[in-house]
């Protein structure tokens, strides 16, 4: 079903979906065998995006479920119906959490954290779940699956490592999706499957039920969208304090009513936006073409953003920023932590960080993921990190401060898509071009919107990074320049 009789499932919004259900035009269940049939037509086969690794066999059992309580007693909550994908490291209740890995194929932990038991309770409906950098990082290819189409380029990777909540969303097999970002990971493959995406501030929404999680920190689920408003009133039901992840102590008090409920399309006008030009993107190469061509799309945002009523300061400098995101740095007691956590009662063969590494099937999975698995930093590497996250967040916020800054606003990535086959040898190509500062932070916010086209007719897009917990300030301003610019284009290799 890419159209039911009354009813487009192309580019459907929740609020487009909900009005469907209300005028008795759409069912649940309608929508999810639309989804579904997507999925089976596009994934697979045509242009074989490659984005989903399992789907829910009760999807269709719940659509039922959820219809029925509608013709009952109305709505269950404010994602009534919503069809939804999930990053394959977020666990949910009846399907494996495979880490896109051989390691981990027949992995079924059988237990779901907060945020996807809010969202049930919201009446989200999990189609399945979605391919990602192997054991979650980098861009999105995995010994279990292979690698994750551009939707724009089938040549093209994804990105990663939420690459398959990108490219699905943005092929409309689902309507909103969950991504999860330690480095760039919900961001570029967004922006690289030209939709919106947000790495909300730490604190604000749990890890529980997700590999990645405590007692690690920077790790954060967020949510991904064709909208920004669709994109809003998901967090809106994430968000909240989970004595399963202490993280989330740090957000109390920090949580708008309603992220959705403040949208406003004029938000831009008189707000002051500093640009951050220089160049900080992971292997970046400013005298590339490529570069340039984004770079171009940049200068076109940045205008717009001006017509739309923005305050420019061009360009703001933070000091020493390259120097400082290089001292990036891994905390190896903590990394072992989590896997042990994580792997806690849920019935895998591992119990230690050191136990996958020690696998024979470690040597089958990609090597960027082997080699961040397998890091050697020392306490004295992480140590230098923390000095120098402290003085970056400084020296950022006195550059808003000294400016009188709402936001700063960077590119989403610095370099187009890769190719998938030069990230598949050496040298492995991986997540270039992706700005890490909001992770290196931690604390603070990063919304991610389309922002037009380059010469090769590939997506980019820009970043809103604000103060901690400013994560509704920097939905608004993402939502005005959405709505003033409509750069948004469904790709043609999934019609």
């Amino acid at each position: 079903m890419g159209r039911n009789a009354t009813f487009e499932i192309k580019e459907a919004t929740i609020a487009g979906i909900h009005a469907a259900y209300h005028n008795g035009a759409l069912t649940a269940r309608q929508l999810v065998e639309g989804y579904l049939e997507r999925i089976e037509t596009y994934d697979k086969k045509g242009p074989s995006i490659n984005a989903v690794i399992s789907l829910n066999a009760k999807a269709l059992e719940e659509a039922d479920r959820i219809d029925a309580t509608f013709r009952a007693s109305g709505f269950v909550g404010p994602l009534h119906g919503i069809p939804m994908l999930a990053k394959d490291q977020i666990d949910i209740v009846g399907m494996p959490t495979t880490l896109g890995s051989v390691l981990f194929k027949d992995y079924n932990p059988g237990r779901e954290g907060f945020v996807v038991r809010k969202l049930r309770e919201a009446g989200v409906i999990f189609l399945g779940k979605v391919t990602l950098g192997e054991l979650g990082g980098g861009d999105t290819h995995g010994s279990l699956f292979g690698s994750t189409r551009n939707v724009y380029d089938l040549e093209r990777t994804a990105g990663g490592s939420s690459g398959g909540s990108g490219a699905a969303v943005s092929a409309n097999f689902c309507t909103v999706a969950l991504g999860q970002e330690g480095f760039a990971s919900i961001r570029r493959p967004s922006i690289w499957n030209g939709i919106a995406g947000m790495r909300p501030t730490i604190g604000l929404v749990s890890r529980s039920g997700v590999y990645g999680g405590w007692p690690t920190m920077n790790g954060s689920v967020g949510p991904m969208a064709r909208t920004v408003s669709d994109l809003a009133a998901l967090l809106d039901v994430m968000v909240g304090y989970d004595p399963a992840d202490p993280a989330t102590a740090h957000g109390v008090g920090h949580t708008e009513e309603s992220y959705a409920r403040g949208l406003d399309a004029t938000a831009l006008k008189g707000a002051r936006l500093g640009i951050l030009r220089e160049p900080m993107g992971y292997h970046t190469e400013p005298e590339s073409d490529d570069f340039k061509q984004v770079d171009e799309v940049f200068n076109r945002a940045i205008d717009e953003l001006r017509a739309a009523g923005a305050e420019i300061v061009d360009p703001i400098v933070i000091p020493d920023l390259r120097s400082l995101l290089a001292l990036r740095a891994r905390d190896a007691a903590n990394d072992d932590a989590m896997f042990e956590t994580y792997l806690k009662g849920g019935g895998s063969p591992y119990r230690t960080r050191q136990d996958v590494i020690g696998s024979p099937l470690f040597k089958q999975v990609v090597p960027g993921s082997q080699r961040r698995i397998a890091h050697d930093d020392t306490p004295e590497r992480h140590h230098a990190y923390m000095i120098a996250r402290d003085t970056l967040m400084t020296r950022m916020l006195k550059v808003m401060a000294d400016n009188r800054l709402d936001a700063i606003v960077h590119k989403a990535v610095e370099h187009q898509p890769t190719l998938i086959k030069d990230g598949l040898k050496p040298p492995f190509v991986n997540q270039k071009g992706a700005s890490h500062i909001n992770t290196f932070l931690m604390f603070v916010p990063s919304v991610v919107v389309p922002a037009g086209f380059t010469r090769d007719s590939l997506p980019a897009g820009i970043t809103f990074l604000g103060r901690p917990y400013d994560d509704g300030k920097m939905i608004r301003l993402a939502y005005a320049y959405e709505q003033a610019t409509r750069h948004r284009r469904p790709p043609n290799a999934t019609p």
